[in-house]
């Protein structure tokens, strides 16, 4: 609806609601709520509700208007605060009350028709959830954000727009929803049930995102509402009509179960809801504002749009969660299953389920175009698509949408048992020799970190053979572990089950002591959930034996950083990649990334010969020296050496929007079955183009995309690297900013400091300032002036020009740089009161490390590099999407670790280089090598694989090269530049300037036939 379809009668409504009028009643303010939930579009009346004034609810007290579980208290104006305390009062007895009555979550709203808020109960206390300002140019917003409260329109339609503005974390069923959670939580997280999944769902998390992943409540809170929310769409696919169920009937699958429908909804960690008083009118209320959508016929991975809406982008990108846009997933799907009725496909990052869901549409429409009946299409898909996911909350979304993917229409048609293929379990495999897999048997440990009991279950590997029976089997034995009639842990009672399943007598005393163990874990009340966990992961393993190996291997692996993983995870991560001929080790170590042992583990694991692969990956995957061992297709495996022979490559970092935080593309492959590996060809394609913001599929996508052959240019491999190398350094590293960078203020108080004092304060606002160190408290008092050093950062530079630098306190007397325990710090009280401070500061962090401050300030002698200054250097910045250079004629400046800078003989040398660096086409041709997020833009020590040779005075193109560049620093010095605005725009004026100056055609091309 837009706002030109509203009625008049509703406009006009809207239009008077939005002001506040003091010779307006409270009576005709509550009749014009009224209208407004009449006539604003909410379906009341299919859903058999109305919209009630002044009911009764005891002793005397009536409710303004009340509709459904929302009751609203109307005020002629909320701006005063006495007024709101005391409505607030009222509406907590009115909302108690109807709880009491009911049993159902009900909403209160404070309105005055400008301020609308929303509470709900938590614990005793009346809390608000959501406010909106309400506004007459925005009157659709008021509706939206009403209708999220009442959850009374159906038939939605499930786009991602609609997903968005009606679930997302800023609309208010959301904020109520996630409210209620949180009261829940508070109130029962120490039940021995609820710690148990708490403690499980963090160990799984902990290994698949590393030391990227803490374990806080609000995201434990929003997983769960995620799952739940997810567990509660797969019965609305089914058309399942929610009211009639009780809530722990739909959290645990049983309809499901009923209809032969297994893997899609069960026990998980998520399921401590139905089992907390108050759980139960939670997941009818969260049924019901699901209920509004129409679930029925769904395109792409909806479930993939939830949860980018409800987790912050800021938890995202640090767990480094960002999913494949379905056209892309849609596309490479297409392109590496050819034949899809004969490959056996499996995702083993599976996410949200994106390539899932394609792959399935791609699977039934070719059983339907050779006439597979409906029941064998649907066990054929089963058998033939699949995925695996170490994150639960990935998991159940998955489930969720490889049904969307089936659709309605199949699962309520003629079909037989239906088992989805999605697993929670750990692809890699880490923990494999040491936790999951010893000495012939699954072993599973039932601790969580020494609060729990420490026995281990353990299962002898043959019974993994058969999958299906391997999960009948524990979920028997949990059945019988939890069956209140159960009187003994001996394995008589389990002989019938055991016949059943035809399991061997020699597993069966094995058996029998896994059933004792699950017997005193429900003893315990720390039961619910064994069985889940345990059939998920040995999934993986299964998969992994030669005669279940798939055809085709398809999705984005995870892109955790060596730096972001655990200490633990890092240490096995090493091993690994060593083992297989991945590692590079030394300072490029931090830059290694998950994604290319993922691949070359899962690839071995569960490929078969001959099979093929496509999987989205970092950018840097194709041309990074780091990954270079990937490239070569030669992982020796100690247990099963791997080639494969790489077959080609999207290169996709210059398509735009960005749909992730790094620039991407696609590896494609080939398992050999011989020892001869073909590397990574260098030929690419390269894809460019803008992708409209609404557009999904490949067919909307596609005509906005030019697809060309490019070459992958690899840095540091077959170029000639330029003598200027050695010569030029990374600056200083001055870290945290805020303990060295300050400002001098002036003094009021007229006394002043006495010779050679200066008062300094913390720059409270400076670049590169993050996290804990941007909330720290400013460092403030007096040091030696002598102490306080200009420091030239990347701002300050700009082509050919510099800016004024900063202020720093640094510890350095004449070449030395002192500590706080130096021995003739204390010369200079100022200074030692100051950098003991720092210090402290310093050791008190967070996550601190053995560096010292001082071993930080001069990491791999940046600082000390400098001391004693000389006096001709070129300096250029280390990022950008332009290479920016400038000379500095003063030996006392430093430079800062943003910097890369190099002496040079004269100033004539200073401008031949000045004037290679800063011309356009430099930056064209460096930046293929360069390392990148979104865009190249990391030019560190790239720009020396060029061959710039060394400046020679006798040689025409060079002395001509810095005539051109004296006189475009002219230019630029003669600029009237505010250089209080941002260098970036200073920088952009700059170059535009360059552009059109008479010498800019001659230098670029110069600086080609010089390079080429």
């Amino acid at each position: 609806m837009s706002s030109e379809q509203l009625s008049d009668d509703l406009q006009e409504v809207l239009a008077r609601l939005a002001v506040r009028n003091p010779m307006r009643s409270e009576a005709t303010l509550q009749a014009d709520v009224r209208q407004l939930l009449l006539s604003g579009g909410f379906n009341l009346a299919a859903q058999d509700l109305s919209v009630d004034l002044e009911t009764q609810v005891g002793d005397r007290r009536r409710i303004d208007v009340e509709v459904g579980c929302t009751v609203i208290e109307v005020k002629k104006d909320l701006r005063s605060s006495t007024v709101v305390s005391a409505a607030i009062q009222q509406l907590a007895g009115y909302v108690a009350e109807r709880v009491q009555q009911t049993s159902e979550r009900y909403v209160g709203i404070l309105t005055d028709g400008v301020d609308w808020r929303a509470y709900q109960l938590q614990g005793e206390e009346l809390s608000e959830v959501s406010r909106f300002a309400h506004k007459a140019t925005k009157s659709l917003d008021l509706l939206f954000w009403l209708e999220g409260v009442l959850a009374t329109r159906t038939h939605i339609p499930p786009i991602p727009a609609e997903i968005r503005t009606r679930l997302g974390a800023e609309s208010s069923s959301h904020q109520l929803d996630r409210a209620a959670l949180v009261s829940l939580y508070e109130e029962h997280r120490d039940l021995p049930t609820v710690k148990l999944k708490r403690q499980l769902w963090a160990r799984l998390l902990r290994t698949a995102l590393g030391a990227q992943f803490e374990d806080d409540d609000d995201l434990f809170i929003e997983h769960t509402l995620l799952v739940n929310s997810a567990e509660i769409i797969a019965h609305l696919v089914m058309d399942v009509q929610l009211a009639d169920l009780q809530p722990a009937t739909i959290l645990l699958g049983h309809r499901f179960d009923r209809a032969r429908l297994y893997g899609v909804v069960e026990a998980d960690f998520f399921d401590w809801v139905i089992e907390v008083q108050g759980g139960d009118p939670f997941i009818r209320t969260l049924s019901r504002r699901l209920s509004r959508f129409d679930w029925s016929n769904v395109e792409h991975d909806v479930l993939k749009v939830l949860y980018e809406s409800v987790i912050s982008p800021e938890t995202r990108r640090k767990l480094g969660e960002y999913y494949t846009p379905d056209w892309l997933a849609e596309h490479v799907v297409s392109e590496n299953v050819v034949d899809p009725l004969n490959q056996r496909v499996l995702d083993p990052s599976c996410g949200s389920g994106t390539f899932l869901f394609h792959a399935a549409r791609r699977y039934l429409d070719a059983a339907e175009s050779v006439g597979m009946s409906l029941r064998e299409s649907l066990e054929g898909l089963t058998d033939h698509v699949a995925g695996i996911d170490l994150h639960p909350v990935a998991v159940a979304l998955a489930r969720v949408t490889y049904l969307l993917a089936i659709g309605r229409d199949r699962l309520l048609g003629d079909r037989g048992t239906i088992r989805v293929p999605v697993y929670l379990g750990d692809s890699v495999q880490w923990q494999q020799r040491v936790d999951l897999l010893a000495q012939g048997h699954l072993v599973i440990s039932t601790g969580t970190g020494g609060q729990l009991f420490e026995n281990e279950l353990r299962f002898p590997e043959e019974l993994l053979a058969d999958a299906r029976n391997f999960d009948d089997l524990v979920n028997s034995l949990a059945d019988a572990a939890s069956d209140p009639g159960r009187q003994a842990r001996s394995v008589p009672s389990l002989v019938p089950m055991l016949n059943r399943l035809a399991i061997d007598d020699q597993y069966r005393s094995q058996i029998a002591e896994n059933f004792r163990i699950l017997c005193d874990l429900v003893d315990n009340n720390e039961n619910h959930i064994w069985s889940y966990y345990i059939r998920n992961l040995a999934r993986p393993m299964w998969l992994s034996r030669a005669e279940n190996r798939v055809d085709v291997l398809v999705g984005n692996p995870p892109w955790v950083s060596y730096r972001k993983m655990s200490d633990e995870l890092q240490k096995i991560f090493k091993e690994m990649s060593q083992d297989r001929g991945l590692w590079q080790g030394g300072k490029v170590a931090s830059h290694q990334d998950l994604s290319s042992l993922f691949i070359a583990r899962t690839v071995q694991q569960y490929l078969t010969e001959g099979g093929t692969f496509a999987f989205v990956v970092p950018n840097a995957v194709l041309d990074r020296p780091y990954f270079s061992g990937f490239r070569d297709g030669r992982y020796q495996d100690p247990s099963e050496p791997v080639t494969v022979k790489f077959t080609g490559s999207w290169d996709l970092r210059r398509i735009r929007p960005h749909f992730f935080p790094r620039g991407s593309g696609v590896v494609m492959g080939r398992r050999n079955g011989s020892s001869i590996a073909t590397p990574l060809p260098r030929a690419t394609q390269r894809w460019t183009g803008t992708i409209p913001p609404v557009a999904a599929t490949w067919h909307a996508v596609e005509e906005h995309i030019t697809r060309s052959p490019a070459e992958l240019k690899v840095a540091g491999e077959g170029l000639i690297d330029s003598p200027y190398r050695p010569r030029f350094e990374n600056g200083a590293t001055i870290y945290p900013r805020k303990l060295f960078f300050v400002d001098t203020p002036e003094r009021s108080d007229g006394l002043g400091l006495g010779g050679g004092r200066t008062a300094v304060r913390s720059t409270p606002v400076v670049m590169g300032q993050e996290g804990y160190w941007k909330k720290h408290e400013l460092l403030e008092g007096v040091v030696e002036t002598d102490f306080i050093r200009q420091v030239m950062l990347s701002e300050c530079i700009l082509p050919y020009r510099l800016l004024p630098p900063r202020s720093a306190v640094l510890p350095l007397e004449g070449n030395t740089i002192m500590d706080g325990k130096h021995p003739n710090l204390d010369r200079y009280p100022d200074l030692a009161a100051w950098w003991r401070n720092a210090e402290a500061a310093w050791e008190n962090r967070p996550q601190a490390s053995d560096m010292s401050l001082v071993e930080r300030l001069n990491f791999f002698r940046g600082l000390s590099k400098q001391l004693p200054g000389t006096s001709l250097r070129v300096v250029y910045v280390k990022s950008g999407t332009h290479v920016s250079a400038a000379l500095i004629d003063s030996p006392d400046l430093i430079i800062e670790t943003s910097l890369y800078w190099g002496t040079v003989n004269s100033r004539e040398e200073g401008m031949y280089l000045c004037a290679i660096l800063n011309a356009p086409a430099l930056t064209q041709l460096v930046r293929p090598l360069m390392s990148y997020g979104k865009d190249e833009r990391h030019v560190d020590k790239y720009v020396w694989e060029l061959p710039i040779p060394l400046f020679d005075d006798q040689d025409p193109r060079h002395l001509r090269l810095s005539e051109l560049g004296a006189a475009e620093s002219e230019i630029v010095a003669s600029m009237d530049l505010d250089e209080s605005k941002n260098f970036s725009r200073l920088r952009q004026t700059v170059r535009k300037e360059l552009a059109g100056s008479p010498y800019a055609s001659e230098l670029d091309l110069l600086v080609s036939e010089l390079l080429d």
